[in-house]
């Protein structure tokens, strides 16, 4: 119990809350430089995915590099971007970066390849363009799959966005890292805590926006199919003799 009130006591000390070393100055940083890498890698990964899973070509190759990419250790990439660019910001940018990119290529692939060929012979049966049957149909079909690959990636550069510390920038990854240095397990702790909490944070607003994105009929449908599954699994009542 002594080693959680001296945690405690950090969180409670006024000291930790301001200042440019302060809770709010690195929470901030945290976040910009993991919004930063998320909203970069969307911006390549997902005209690739989407162009890739409309015209069903290339596929594979775009997820086995993906992969690849997936496999390869962020530390790894840190270590390789400060040999090029030097410490600071950019090495933590450009690993996070890489991070986020291979979820939503694969999803954003898989989702519209899993479209239903119907609805889009439908649509071109309707008199809709390529553009419309893209923008009207199949995206919002696969906008699921889509943000589920969002979310990964977010959350994954959330929680890895700790080692942007170790390259000589900010975020909450600090206060591990300089309780490491100085042998302060309470600050190692509690930066684990403000860790773990931001991450949770983060996985809640991103389920939230995927929630929101999502066509309510496909809502609609979700929810129909949970309920037949929970039915299916559920025992069947004896019958009464």
């Amino acid at each position: 119990m002594t080693f959680a009130a001296d945690v405690l006591r950090w969180f409670l000390d006024p000291v930790h809350w301001q200042g440019p070393t302060g809770i709010p100055t690195r929470l901030t940083e945290h976040v910009e430089m993991s919004l930063a890498a998320t909203l970069a890698a969307a911006l390549l990964a997902l005209p690739i995915g989407l162009a890739l899973g409309h015209y069903g070509r290339a596929g594979m190759l775009a997820i086995n590099v993906s992969n690849v990419g997936r496999a390869l250790p962020s530390f790894a990439i840190l270590v390789l971007a400060v040999q090029v660019v030097g410490i600071g910001a950019t090495p933590a940018f450009l690993a996070l970066f890489a991070l986020a990119v291979p979820p939503m290529v694969t999803n954003s692939y898989v989702g519209m390849r899993d479209v239903d060929a119907q609805l889009r012979d439908a649509a071109c049966g309707l008199g809709m363009r390529e553009l419309q049957v893209l923008t009207r149909v199949e995206i919002p079909n696969a906008l699921p799959v889509i943000m589920a690959g969002v979310r990964t990636s977010g959350v994954q550069v959330v929680a890895t966005a700790t080692l942007a510390a170790l390259v000589g920038w900010g975020g909450l990854g600090r206060f591990i890292v300089d309780g490491l240095s100085q042998r302060d397990f309470v600050q190692v702790f509690a930066g684990a805590v403000l860790v773990a909490g931001l991450s949770a944070a983060a996985e809640l607003a991103l389920g939230a926006l995927q929630r929101l994105l999502t066509p309510a009929g496909l809502r609609s449908a979700a929810a129909r199919d949970r309920g037949r599954a929970i039915r299916a699994a559920a025992p069947q009542a004896e019958p009464a003799s």
